[in-house]
């Protein structure tokens, strides 16, 4: 069995953190957007109810973006610590 370094340690502090945040935020835009939908309502974004935009587009948007971000952010990791995939 491998013996745990102290890098793989601080790799992995630091992909719980990413993670951490990306899951924070995609809470915030899942629940609590549709918890105050009623009073995002009262903005309007092009021309539509900020909570009606949030619900149809604005969530999917921010969830592509989290992806993307995601795959970025664990591809510099890997690089940083070694560990990515070759090609």
């Amino acid at each position: 069995m491998a013996q745990v370094t102290e890098k793989m340690r601080e790799y992995w502090r630091r992909n719980m953190i990413v993670t951490t945040w990306i899951m924070v935020i995609w809470f915030v835009v899942t629940f609590v957007a549709a918890f105050f939908a009623t009073g995002l309502n009262s903005f309007t974004f092009i021309r539509f109810p900020f909570g009606f935009y949030m619900a149809a587009q604005g969530s999917l948007i921010v969830y592509v973006v989290l992806i993307f971000f995601y795959a970025w952010k664990m591809n510099k990791l890997d690089r940083e610590y070694g560990v990515h995939e070759e090609g």
